[in-house]
């Protein structure tokens, strides 16, 4: 069976995020995006972690709302600052990864992503006390990561490297640029939204598709190492060039500069703000090969955007939330059952004949990749620009 999987998100106890992160509303929401299993979050934060004993038990170390699984998840900051996601086989293991983590953590209660005293290394050894899966988080972004801080896995984890079986990709890398690195080559990529509310057009804006035989906490673990025939099938998320810190870039005035450039103006732009180093360039500073190399394992990754954001691409409006975005949103979900669905299964003569040209296009456009991006970069997205008048609605 095939299953699609959101491993990371915050409860409404993590900063900045939105108080209607509840399991009522991560599981109707999550159900509309058509995720079949999505991560807790913040199971070692006191007031959530009741919450979550208030969920059904569906199956060893697998949980159940509104027709919606949950596996037990957390992110750590560790003493270096980096961010480790952290799989838990139950809630009784977050109970005992929150004991052994207590004495070395000031916030476990005051921040649903808390901060440890402890290395990357010792954070490894003590989730496999638990049977736990780690591994880093949204590995490249410039600011919490472990490619921020390191040059190599190794550094951080050291002998617990072994134990690593997994990388996050995060919002502004993918495949394709990751496998630039020898390094990884042996780590399952995980692309997960890491989402602060529970809107569709944030829950699952990244996802996973999991080949298992059924969903339980081992058969997960499996697909993660690549075991028995269970793997990850297809990564699915945003054209990382659309990602807040692809490029090098000003975090004042997001201007954007080579990496030589900020180099020399040694990382100050001429508007005062900091110029931050982007994905793209630090992948080039880490890479091996001059082309990527992907393994044989390697699933394909798809590059899609939230069917709220095309929606208002092919209706000219510029407000997710608005009456005309969400109405029409409404009218896919409900005709073809989820939101992935129409992002990514139903074939596009279906979604023409049922909702017109414009709307078909700009799926269409998106699963081909038709389109231009001016690169996001400094904490800003970055922008589609079609080329609409290259593409042929006969086409489909």
């Amino acid at each position: 069976m095939l299953i699609d999987c959101d491993f990371h998100i915050h409860s409404k106890y993590s900063g900045a995020t939105s108080k209607n992160m509840d399991l009522e509303n991560i599981s109707k929401q999550g159900k509309l995006k058509g995720l079949n299993l999505i991560g807790t979050g913040d199971a070692l934060h006191k007031l959530w972690l009741e919450e979550l004993k208030t969920l059904k038990e569906f199956s060893d170390g697998i949980y159940k709302k509104n027709d919606v699984f949950f596996i037990v998840t957390t992110e750590v900051e560790d003493i270096r600052r980096v961010h480790h996601l952290i799989l838990l086989p139950g809630i009784s293991s977050a109970e005992s990864l929150r004991e052994s983590l207590q004495r070395y953590s000031k916030d476990l209660d005051s921040d649903g992503r808390p901060k440890v005293g402890l290395s990357g290394e010792e954070i490894a050894e003590i989730v496999s006390e638990v049977q736990g899966l780690l591994g880093p988080a949204h590995a490249f972004v410039p600011w919490t990561s472990i490619y921020k801080e390191y040059d190599s896995l190794a550094q951080c984890y050291g002998d617990s490297l072994r134990k690593i079986k997994f990388l996050e990709l995060g919002l502004s890398a993918d495949s394709e640029l990751a496998d630039y690195i020898a390094e990884v080559k042996d780590l399952t990529f995980l692309s997960n939204s890491d989402a602060h509310s529970p809107w569709p057009h944030r829950l699952g804006r990244e996802f996973n598709r999991l080949k298992v035989t059924e969903v339980t906490f081992k058969e997960i673990e499996k697909a993660i190492e690549r075991r028995a025939g269970n793997k990850v099938v297809l990564n699915v998320g945003l054209d990382p060039r659309l990602g807040k810190y692809h490029a090098t870039s000003c975090i004042k005035c997001y201007k954007h500069y080579t990496l030589e450039e900020a180099i020399k103006s040694n990382w100050r732009c001429g508007c005062g703000g900091i110029i931050k180093k982007g994905v793209k360039d630090r992948i080039k500073e880490l890479a091996s090969y001059s082309k990527p190399k992907h393994p044989e394992h390697r699933p394909p990754y798809l590059r899609i955007a939230p069917l709220a954001e095309i929606l208002c691409m092919s209706l000219n409006v510029s407000n997710v939330y608005s009456q005309k975005v969400q109405a029409m949103w409404k009218k896919l979900v409900e005709r073809f059952g989820s939101e992935i669905a129409v992002l990514v299964d139903i074939p596009i003569p279906e979604i023409k004949k049922e909702f017109g040209d414009e709307i078909a296009f700009y799926i269409d456009a998106f699963r081909k990749e038709n389109f231009d991006i001016k690169e996001g970069g400094g904490g800003k997205y970055g922008r589609i620009i079609f080329r609409k008048e290259q593409y042929s609605l006969d086409d489909f």
